[in-house]
């Protein structure tokens, strides 16, 4: 069947975990669901409960996206998630940990982190509206659903956030290889907002004038340092595991 292509499109999802996720946000607003005729087959369950599925061909999939994304034969043509503001989040008073990502680009890490803040129980994560990538199909892929569950909130001003996140009974700790604590020795708790830098040149410095205190990761000395997400799922697993189970 024949279909108008999605270059005008406002927004779209691909892969099977992300469009699965978006298809149960009862937030997410779907206009239409593209699938091949394999996909088709081997989602049926799921997709049967939407009106608006088409048939596709691969190739012509291909086409929509980047070059090299993996759609795994389905695309959604939806609406960017509404997010709320970091003064409507704190107004609801989510005792969770937080993560700020001080000007983070790469949407494929920011994918990454959304990931690992939804396995760990992180309440929202928050980025600067310039220098950051928004919502997208490439950051959706890697968030592999959790996109769905973990608020991405977008701030003008990090500096100013932190201090609004402050005001709200939250530490503010940020990741810093030369830290002299690790993040274990700073008994951190669920009010904790954790900072993360940019990949390459770490924390601006306001930024780091503006923690409570710097952390680290214990690392060997062969390794200068992690891949931001890489270190955001470290941090983040250390933190549950004291939270939630302080005797492991």
């Amino acid at each position: 069947m024949k279909h108008a292509p999605l270059k005008h499109s406002p927004h779209y999802l691909f892969g099977n975990h992300a469009v699965l996720a978006a298809m149960g946000n009862p937030l997410r607003k779907i206009k239409r669901i593209l699938v091949t005729k394999n996909t088709q087959a081997e989602l049926a369950s799921k997709l049967a409960a939407f009106k608006n599925v088409t048939l596709s061909e691969g190739s012509k999939l291909d086409a929509m996206l980047p070059p090299g994304s993996v759609h795994q034969g389905i695309i959604m043509e939806c609406e960017p998630l509404p997010q709320p503001s970091l003064q409507e989040w704190l107004a609801e008073g989510i005792h969770k940990p937080i993560l700020l990502l001080d000007q983070v680009s790469d949407p494929h890490n920011v994918g990454a982190i959304l990931r690992s803040a939804a396995a760990f129980d992180v309440g929202a994560v928050i980025g600067t509206d310039r220098n950051a990538p928004s919502e997208s199909g490439v950051m959706a892929k890697t968030a592999s659903g959790a996109m769905e569950v973990v608020p991405l909130i977008t701030v003008v001003n990090l500096v100013q956030a932190i201090e609004l996140i402050k005001k709200s009974g939250y530490w503010i700790a940020g990741l810093d290889g030369a830290a002299k604590q690790t993040i274990a020795e700073a008994k951190l708790d669920s009010k904790t907002a954790l900072v993360l830098g940019a990949e390459g040149s770490g924390l601006r410095r306001l930024t780091s004038e503006h923690c409570d205190y710097l952390v680290k990761l214990p690392m060997s000395s062969r390794m200068e340092s992690l891949n931001v997400s890489n270190a955001a799922a470290v941090a983040l697993y250390d933190l549950y595991r004291r939270l939630y189970n302080p005797a492991a």
